[in-house]
């Protein structure tokens, strides 16, 4: 089973909020008895120096009873007594929930969306040196030549964006040419994968025609100048629709282009698509279908980066813009054989993108190969004022130094078992003989799904008003494993244990530091659900990159099976590309993408293509 699939349906849910389920219970607040008796009679006032205390205020809310608290306590796996039990229920209306006015009233308030939480996560532990560096970046790109340039739009068109950038660099290819070929790409091709949300061809060729001008006048901007790229639909454009995938929100059009939108147009790329996503960042049906696999059209692409990962694949954008909260970059890349990198958390931007989790969330690269990865992220990284988790660090990467010596950690007993294949173990074996150190190392066995308690909380508060709304009915995906049921049940978490699972989270960052200081990066199996989960919950960067094939004979999905629609079976089996993750020190983008580049220059498997694209 996928791994983000398990963590949506085993993840804990927690205690029971008696808050939310009390008020569940009732048609309309009514004070209760005694309050109602207390507020008639008049309450004396405390004497002069007096405190103010708690279970004091006045009585609002439904009534309550024992039996409400005994129901909860079934779903909050806890034990009161008859004492406590009826304790609590006489003072809940005074004690907690006179707590939830926020949102209950008579005070209500909004929290607009670019509010995020005072508590603010960071990755970097005191005691830990691997924080982000001072100092200017040293960025050596490649040198190697293009080579000439195809006489075959479609080989032009699956070229990385380390040719594309030489040949228009040199004029031997026109932004505008390239801008007109991947269009034509889009439009022909996006009926079978339903990759694309926004065609943005008038602003596309209007930004083309000016990379040709700038660059035609001396005026050369760097690597992406001229090269089209498609973006994640929840990166906002201006005057553009941004729709995040789901049926609310399809109309949406915002003023302000996202901070990463801004950059890159900073850096001369051309905007060709909005491209699809799960709705609301959860796998990959949106409001306009299934967004599905170039290399294997009876399955979807994955998500959330859906569009990203299908588009970059087939060969209809330069690069694309992804984003992860929990395997959002990692299982597409993997899916549709392109090349994913998350940046350590902090490290770009999220201003003006859709929030799921602020603790969590980030933007990254999909593209072809482990350089253009870096050549976007170069361009994409830095601090913004409207992103208060990103912070200011020092990007160190050299396409041509060795990545000998370099000690890659990994963990044995993963690469004996599911989802490891013949393709991880031989990678693993590609390490030692490119002068790479494998390294064992181990992992306390905890309960690492145990951190979703975050997520789940997180995204539900980002997407309260439409879930108390109603309008999370909307979407089309309706099962227990989708968003709306996700973000109700996630109602009745506990504040409690939310924030035991953020201790939780420090432990789990302390071992990740631990292991770092024995290994210089870990090559994992790229669907090992506690590596997913760890990796985005303490921040680390990750690559994933296409290192072979695999047969399979059943369509893979993110989705809960479902027997009454089962997946289509395969007679002989059908070949897709499989590869590998490493996961880096903090900040440390440059030594993963070494690690990387080694492998892709030493087992060819990067140039093929998927059939009839």
């Amino acid at each position: 089973m996928n791994s983000r699939r398990q963590f949506l349906i085993r993840a804990p849910l927690g205690l029971l909020s008696a808050a939310i389920a009390c008020r569940d219970q009732a048609e309309k607040p009514t004070p209760n008895a005694a309050g109602a008796a207390g507020a008639a009679s008049g309450a004396s006032a405390a004497p002069a120096g007096a405190p103010p205390t708690f279970a004091s205020a006045p009585a609002v809310g439904p009534k309550v009873s024992p039996a409400t608290f005994l129901e909860a306590e079934k779903l909050s796996q806890v034990e009161l007594s008859d004492a406590e039990r009826t304790m609590a229920a006489a003072s809940w209306p005074q004690a907690m929930a006179p707590y939830l006015e926020r949102r209950t009233g008579p005070r209500k308030i909004a929290l607009e969306p670019g509010v995020s939480p005072a508590t603010r996560w960071d990755p970097v532990l005191a005691s830990d040196h691997a924080g982000p560096a001072s100092g200017r970046d040293r960025f050596v790109r490649g040198t190697a030549d293009p080579g000439p340039l195809p006489s075959s739009d479609a080989e032009i068109a699956f070229a990385p964006v380390t040719r594309l950038s030489r040949w228009i660099e040199a004029r031997r290819l026109s932004s505008e040419r390239l801008t007109n070929i991947y269009l034509e790409r889009l439009q022909r091709f996006d009926p079978r994968l339903r990759c694309v949300i926004t065609l943005t061809r008038d602003l596309a060729l209007a930004q083309a025609k000016k990379a040709d001008a700038e660059i035609a006048a001396g005026h050369y901007r760097g690597p992406l100048h001229g090269i089209p790229w498609g973006g994640k639909d929840l990166l906002d454009t201006a005057g553009i629709a941004t729709t995040y995938g789901a049926e609310p929100y399809r109309n949406r059009v915002p003023t302000a282009d996202a901070a990463v939108v801004s950059r890159l147009r900073d850096a001369g790329a051309v905007l060709v698509a909005k491209l699809s996503m799960g709705a609301l960042a959860l796998n990959d049906i949106w409001f306009g279908g299934q967004t599905m696999n170039p290399w294997l059209l009876e399955e979807g692409s994955s998500g959330s980066s859906a569009g990203p990962g299908a588009a970059t694949g087939a060969g209809l954008v330069g690069f694309a813009i992804g984003s992860e909260t929990g395997g959002s970059i990692v299982s597409p890349s993997m899916r549709c054989g392109v090349t994913g990198l998350r940046p350590t958390y902090g490290r770009v931007p999220r201003t003006g993108a859709m929030t799921l989790c602020w603790s969590l969330d980030k933007l990254g690269p999909m593209a072809r190969s482990v350089e253009d990865t870096m050549l976007v992220l170069h361009a994409i990284s830095g601090p913004d004022a409207g992103d208060v988790e990103s912070v200011p660090s020092r990007l160190d990467f050299d396409a041509g130094a060795s990545a000998k010596g370099l000690r890659v950690g990994y963990i044995p007993a993963w690469m004996k078992e599911s989802p490891a294949t013949d393709v991880d173990r031989a990678t693993l074996e590609s390490v030692g003989k490119l002068g790479m150190v494998p390294t064992e190392v181990a992992l306390p066995d905890w309960p690492y799904d145990s951190l979703n308690v975050i997520l789940f909380a997180e995204a539900a508060a980002a997407f309260e008003e439409l879930t108390l709304s109603g309008q999370m009915s909307q979407l089309r995906v309706q099962t227990p494993d989708a968003w709306p049921n996700l973000f109700r049940s996630a109602r009745f978490l506990s504040a409690v244990d939310f924030v035991q699972a953020d201790r939780f989270r420090r432990k789990v960052a302390q071992e990740m530091a631990r292991i770092f200081t024995t290994v210089d990066v870990l090559l994992v199996p790229s669907l090992r659900d506690e590596m997913l989960v760890i990796s985005n919950f303490t921040g680390h960067p990750s690559l994933t990159l296409r290192t072979g094939f695999v047969e399979v004979n059943e369509a893979r999905s993110d989705w809960a099976p479902d027997p009454a629609h089962p997946l289509p079976k395969f007679s002989p089996p059908r070949r897709v590309p499989h590869g590998v993750t490493f996961i880096g020190k903090l900040f440390d983008e440059g030594t993963v993408a070494r690690a990387g580049l080694a492998l892709e220059r030493a087992l060819g498997v990067r140039n093929e293509t998927p059939p009839g694209f």
